[in-house]
């Protein structure tokens, strides 16, 4: 077929700035060579080096003798930069992506004449963006090259053995070096002090193997494009239970994973009853445990397997933990998993232990991501402002088909996934642009009547699917696994119309599963609607350019403002924040009653919400059906905008002078030799008073015109961070620092931390007694830089400290003349000064509460540096489009 490309195809297709931005660097296909890179070509160009930066721009000069390219921006200016930091996409509208996605799809149809029709079906199917399929397969589909159309994998719980646990640590490694995101229930593993027949030994326990896989996804990240994403899941009766609910909230345990509690239907019963709780495990002597403990408590009862009690708690001790930890950090999660399971219709012949790590795929082992969105934004008739039921139908019914497609079209890597898919063709259509539905429909999200028609869109959604997959049956032949009697007795199965299940009776179905409500930040972001099934989260937000920090608006908003002048937004256009929590959650349930799989979504909550209402509104998601959930109350984790306090920044930091109190009164109270080249700061009175007849002002001293120093490079979590130490004739007289990724938070920082530093060498204390106090604090995420582990940003700073001490250059003492031994110090005038040092640092953000900003998540954006923000239980940036997920 010809290309379907004429100017008003372009125009239905045409992306704002940032759309346009991630197409072209994420999804387009590249000239990877650069053999064809030419004067007027349209590339996308990194802008800046230390953080990635990446801006579209126009060919201007190639200068191949020298590797160089100039580029035009969008702004006007010049960008000249190395030909490998000049992208060339070969596809530069999105025309030709749907071209070449449609095209590849639809080759495995049977005959030539199936394939040239549906080539022009899904062409058309993604045309104004009506259906968006997941990024992976806008970036492998059609290009030749050997990637994988799935985004994520549950494997296999590990067999409780070293070799079982290294085994998954294998499999899981070698997912995530190809990008894809692992979901783990490590429930298997025994527990803590449990005895170890073959080394005659005790179990460190199924959070400390927890803790490699978040280790090793963490070492992943870090030499990788940070796309490696974990989640891992221990169920409620496990005798580890509690310590792996705070795990997140102590360092150096679990870091570089979500972690979800398997919760289990007779333990919400016992919650609701208050009783006692028994926590178990298998008795790993029973012949059975070899060959038959898979996870799974149940079966094993079933079995006769002998199961010994470690402790008997109270449920609702338990559920507190859960809720307390959840409201102080949004983690853990909750997996509902015997509901899971219960509505599974694959529940006869595969467990669902575990989710994929947004939470919106529970799969068995080996089970895969295979997503695609409809974008409801594009079903809207506004003739009869009414939803385009017929477009909508015929939107499902090719969809259903692509994702089918999409099985037999992709390459695999692993045969366990491979004969897991192909035996059950799983698929996860879900949809985006809910809220903007909702709003030119002028219905608010989470009301009565908006909840009503939530109920009646995805019925429709969810039985146009079936009625399709049934279709798809009978021409194709049902999946593999399919058993009419057993599969129509699925808790999902028995709410559908009896219609329905008299089809799926008669002629089967070609899937197992066709429905999910999955994140969707960068292709929503770049498509320019709501995501997934989430409220708009702001009308504003602020984008950072070469040009500065600019306020935009969604076009939504702005379009409507626009015509109606002068008049203030309507109450149905609400934000996230906007809603009660008991409004997300409500339309949750509604999606998540028609839907087949389960939904990843954020219940936003305000900062004052209490524990109390935590702890309801997590009843209420499992009273009203959800099969799992996470709710992130405002500035409970440092992803989030934090408050800027800077009287509370100044007696925070004096608070940590203070503990340098006895340092600071021994240099104060000794008297040094005096160096004639050395400025003599004259002593300052203090107020006198009863316990404190007189006290010094330390003057620092003052610094000269020129000075020179040093540059260290060291890595850290957050990115490579550059130390400069300046010296005087007295030795190193102050500190520099640039974090080369992160900026936000962690810049503002270790700016704090090296100001800090430098006010202290300035006043006379010891470098090596500043290195003595920062060196080994840990934080969450440490790395290795030549062979030492860098806890933290401040063990970085301490570590470039002491090897400059190391390389000879020795600090001198500052010497007074004159000096009066006094008994105790007034750290007031410390803190003024160090308040006073302080006032100059733009950006220095404090956190309101306990945040995991001590944690190692940083709350800025890894590629750009904007604040990140919390929604469908996933971290995105408004600025340039990345998602965590």
């Amino acid at each position: 077929m010809q290309p379907k490309d004429n100017l008003q195809t372009r125009k239905v297709n045409a992306l704002a700035e940032l759309g346009e931005k991630i197409f072209l660097d994420r999804y387009a296909i590249k000239d990877a060579k650069k053999e064809t890179l030419s004067v007027g070509d349209t590339v996308v160009v990194c802008v800046n080096l230390k953080t990635g930066q990446r801006e579209i721009g126009t060919v201007e000069r190639v200068d191949r003798e020298n590797h160089q390219v100039a580029v035009k921006l969008r702004d006007g200016t010049i960008e000249t930069r190395a030909i490998e930091h000049v992208d060339k996409p070969l596809e530069t509208v999105p025309e030709q992506m749907f071209e070449r996605i449609a095209r590849h799809i639809a080759s495995v149809e049977l005959t030539e004449e199936l394939k040239q029709e549906w080539e022009g079906r899904f062409r058309e199917l993604m045309d104004d963006w009506k259906y968006v399929p997941a990024g992976r397969i806008f970036t492998g589909a059609g290009t030749g090259q050997n990637l994988t159309y799935y985004n994520c994998y549950v494997i296999p719980s590990p067999q409780d053995s070293r070799h079982g646990i290294f085994d998954t640590l294998g499999q899981m490694a070698e997912i995530m070096s190809r990008g894809g995101g692992v979901g783990i229930n490590v429930s298997t593993l025994r527990p803590r002090y449990a005895y170890v027949k073959g080394v005659n030994g005790r179990s460190s326990g199924a959070v400390s193997w927890a803790s490699l896989y978040s280790f090793v996804t963490g070492l992943i990240e870090q030499g990788g494009s940070r796309r490696g994403a974990l989640m891992l899941i221990l169920n409620v009766w496990h005798p580890d239970v509690l310590d792996f609910i705070n795990s997140k909230r102590e360092a150096g345990k679990i870091t570089n994973a979500n972690i979800s509690v398997g919760i289990t239907d007779d333990f919400m019963e016992a919650v609701k009853h208050d009783e006692p709780w028994d926590l178990v495990f298998p008795d790993n002597s029973d012949p059975l445990y070899k060959d038959h403990w898979d996870g799974n408590l149940g079966r094993w009862k079933s079995l006769g397997g002998k199961v010994v009690k470690h402790k008997t708690v109270r449920a609702s001790d338990i559920w507190e933990s859960i809720i307390s930890s959840a409201h102080a950090s949004a983690e853990p999660g909750m997996y509902f998993i015997d509901r899971a399971n219960y509505y599974s219709n694959s529940y006869y012949y595969a467990d669902l232990p575990c989710t994929n790590p947004c939470g919106e795929q529970p799969l068995p082992a080996w089970g895969v991501c295979n997503l695609g969105h409809i974008n409801l934004a594009k079903h809207v008739d506004f003739s009869k402002n009414d939803v385009d039921w017929n477009k909508l139908k015929r939107t499902v019914q090719d969809a259903v088909r692509f994702q089918d497609n999409v099985i037999d079209a992709t390459p695999y890597f692993f045969d366990e996934n491979f004969k897991q898919q192909i035996s059950e063709r799983r698929v996860g259509m879900g949809t985006i642009g809910l809220a903007e539905m909702l709003i030119n429909l002028g219905l608010r999200y989470g009301s009565d009547s908006g909840v009503e028609f939530i109920d009646k869109l995805y019925q429709f959604i969810a039985i146009t699917a079936y009625e399709t997959s049934v279709d798809l049956a009978r021409e194709k032949g049902a999946f593999s696994q399919f058993d009419a009697e057993k599969f129509l007795q699925s808790g999902y199965m028995l709410r559908m119309p009896e219609y329905i299940r008299h089809l799926v009776r008669s002629y089967g179905i070609r899937n197992v599963t066709i429905l999910t409500q999955a994140p969707t930040g960068t292709i929503g972001t770049m498509v320019g609607t709501s995501t997934g099934i989430e409220p708009f989260f702001s009308w504003t937000y602020f984008r950072k350019s070469r040009l500065g920090v600019h306020q935009e608006h969604i076009k939504l908003a702005k379009d409507w403002l626009a015509v109606h002048l002068g008049q203030e937004l309507p109450d149905y256009f609400v934000t996230a924040m906007d809603l009660a929590p008991e409004e997300h959650v409500r339309v949750q349930a509604a999606v998540q009653r028609w839907t087949d799989s389960a939904i990843s979504k954020t219940v936003n909550a305000p900062e004052d919400y209490t524990i109390e209402q935590t702890k309801k509104l997590y009843e209420l998601m499992y009273d009203l059906g959800c099969k799992g959930g996470t709710i992130y109350r405002d500035g409970s984790r440092d992803e989030q905008i934090l408050a800027v306090d800077h009287n509370k920044l100044g007696k925070d930091v004096a608070e940590q002078i203070n503990n340098q109190k006895a340092k600071a009164e021994t240099v104060l109270s000794t008297p040094p030799q005096p160096t004639p080249a050395q400025p003599v700061p004259e002593p300052v009175p203090a107020p006198k008073s009863a316990s404190q007849p007189q006290m010094i002002r330390i003057s620092p001293r003052k610094r000269p015109d020129v000075m020179h120093g040093s540059t260290y490079k060291i890595t850290t979590a957050y990115g490579n961070l550059y130390v400069t130490i300046n010296e005087d004739e007295h030795g190193p007289f102050e500190v520099f620092s640039q974090l080369g990724k992160a900026g936000g938070f962690f810049g503002a920082q270790t700016e704090a931390i090296c100001r800090m530093i430098s006010l202290s060498l300035r006043s006379g204390i010891g470098l090596p007694d500043i290195v003595e106090q920062l060196k080994g604090i840990r934080g969450p995420d440490p790395v290795f830089h030549n062979g030492e582990r860098i806890l933290s940003l401040p063990d970085a700073i301490a570590n470039v400290l002491e090897n400059h001490l190391k390389r000879g250059q020795v600090e001198l003492p500052l010497d007074f003349a004159k000096t009066v031994e006094v008994p105790k110090i007034n750290p007031e005038p410390i803190f003024e000064a160090v308040t006073q040092e302080l006032r100059g640092v733009g950006n220095a953000f404090v956190a309101q509460k306990v945040s995991v900003a001590n944690n190692g998540h940083a709350p800025a954006c890894p590629n750009c540096g904007n604040m990140l923000m919390m929604a469908e239980g996933c971290m995105k940036c408004d600025n340039c489009g990345w998602s965590k997920c």
